[in-house]
């Protein structure tokens, strides 16, 4: 077939996305923006150095430079909060001829200082720091609020659902399937509930993060710093501004803060996705045989051509996006924690890529969160499974005689064997299994609590479980 000409894509103003967190899926990620993308890292640059400048200041640390007014501080911190579209232009236009993103930040904000009245510390901009001392605290920053702001939030708001799930289903039995077969009955309630459980540890765990940061020169040793002005308290001085930042001081670093703290982060947030991961495949199998009913949407299409199908596509998306934000954040965690020497560049390029891995698990998250509010459960379908396998008692029967023979009772050997026989390749009807009961010999109290049994009834405390969430 010829080729025929037609129009590029990408030359279409404006720009299309290349990828579907920009484009398609851009509403759920959203948030992240502000914190994760291109533009809010070099905000984030601008943030440190104007905050930097402001802290060499009024610390008096070089001689001739003092304490600047309130006005000029607010200026300066006026450059951070007015960045904006025109902003990533400017400063675009001024990378093209720098080619060096951090040296641009610099000169940028030395475009300002004239009209705040202090062009004369133009100088002070950028003062005994490597683009390494600025890069690692502003994706310190943005990192600490995208998790703060964004992901945590979102993520709470799930497992609080879930929880809430569990409480209105708490008294819901169910029938267990250990290794995909019948087993000791459950409630769907404390089910959900121990989901809510494993998420919310990660959650914790992911809350207490520590993010570190350093400001100490071009190899860690603060060379230039004594060099220029041998009198001060450098690591004082770096100390106090990395922690008015929000951040935890690092104080020994090569050119790079390590980045150990972000592979901690990461691998917790891996877990967290995995455990969902195993949330939405679980869910997925409970659509498949009818624990839960799907809700349909109005005007909605399931499949192209079987309108009876209403596919559980939110819990499929979350799926496939989970494993492409854990493929992410696995690589991070193990290419971030390795620098050949005192530093090579290859955190660089990683790191531009820890927006799309926290957006493919916020967009998870959002999938799971909108599958699950259209969630229904018919627990008359629970029921009649539980209903269909009165086998599982046998664990309950078998314990029992344990406990009569212990207690003196006759006739009750060999407890573990008898069932099996009974149960193991058979179905047993409830009617079978009473008439099995009452042919053991048992106590009169222990035989009226077998005969009153059911697989809907042996749960033990199952739906007290649920209180642990509380």
């Amino acid at each position: 077939m010829a080729e025929t000409s037609r129009v590029s894509l990408a030359d279409v103003t404006p720009a299309i996305a290349l990828g579907p967190l920009d484009g398609r899926y851009r509403s759920a990620v959203a948030p992240l923006v502000d914190y994760l993308s291109e533009a809010a890292l070099n905000r984030d640059r601008v943030h440190v150095e104007v905050e930097w400048l402001i802290h060499l200041t009024s610390q008096s640390v070089l001689p001739g430079a003092g304490p600047l007014s309130a006005e000029q501080q607010a200026a300066l911190r006026k450059i951070v909060t007015d960045f904006d579209g025109n902003s990533v232009r400017e400063l675009a236009e001024i990378e093209a001829v720098t080619v060096h993103d951090v040296k641009a930040v610099e000169y940028y904000i030395g475009r300002r200082l004239e009209d705040i009245g202090i062009d004369h510390l133009k100088a002070m901009v950028h003062f005994g720091c490597t683009s390494e001392d600025i890069n690692n605290l502003s994706y310190a920053v943005g990192i600490k609020g995208a998790v703060e702001q964004a992901w945590l939030p979102a993520a709470r708001s799930l497992v609080a659902q879930i929880s809430d799930m569990a409480e209105a289903n708490r008294d819901v039995p169910m029938l267990s399937r250990t290794h995909g077969q019948p087993a000791t009955p459950t409630t769907l309630g404390k089910e959900l509930a121990v989901t809510a459980h494993r998420l919310t540890r990660q959650l914790e765990r992911i809350a207490r993060t520590e993010y570190l940061g350093k400001i100490n020169g071009a190899t860690g040793t603060y060379a230039a710093h004594y060099a220029s002005v041998p009198g001060a308290d450098w690591q004082a001085v770096s100390k106090s501004f990395v922690e008015g930042l929000g951040l935890t001081w690092n104080p020994l670093t090569t050119q790079i803060e390590s980045h150990d703290w972000q592979a901690e982060l990461y691998a917790d947030i891996a877990r967290f996705n995995r455990i969902l991961h195993n949330v939405c495949t679980d869910i997925w199998s409970y659509i498949s045989i009818g624990y839960f009913a799907q809700i349909p949407v109005e005007g909605a299409t399931g499949s192209s051509t079987m309108p009876h199908k209403v596919n559980p596509i939110r819990f499929e998306n979350a799926e496939a996006n989970l494993e492409i934000s854990n493929g992410l954040l696995d690589t991070l965690a193990a290419t971030l924690v390795t620098s050949r020497w005192q530093r090579d560049l290859t955190d660089s390029s990683s790191q531009r890529n820890i927006g799309v891995a926290f957006g493919h698990s916020m967009l998870a998250i959002s999938n799971v969160t909108k599958g699950l509010e259209r969630l229904d459960v018919p627990a008359e379908v629970l029921a009649a499974d539980l209903d269909q396998n009165w086998e599982v008692l046998g664990e309950a029967i078998q314990m029992v005689m344990r406990a009569e023979a212990i207690a003196g009772v006759e006739g009750m050997d060999n407890p573990y064997e008898r069932l099996k026989d009974l149960t193991r390749g058979h179905r047993v009807d409830a009617e079978r299994m009473k008439e099995f009961v009452s042919g053991l010999g048992l106590s009169a109290e222990a035989e009226a609590r077998l005969l009153a049994l059911t697989p809907g009834s042996y749960t033990g405390i199952a739906n007290q479980l649920v209180d642990h969430l509380k």
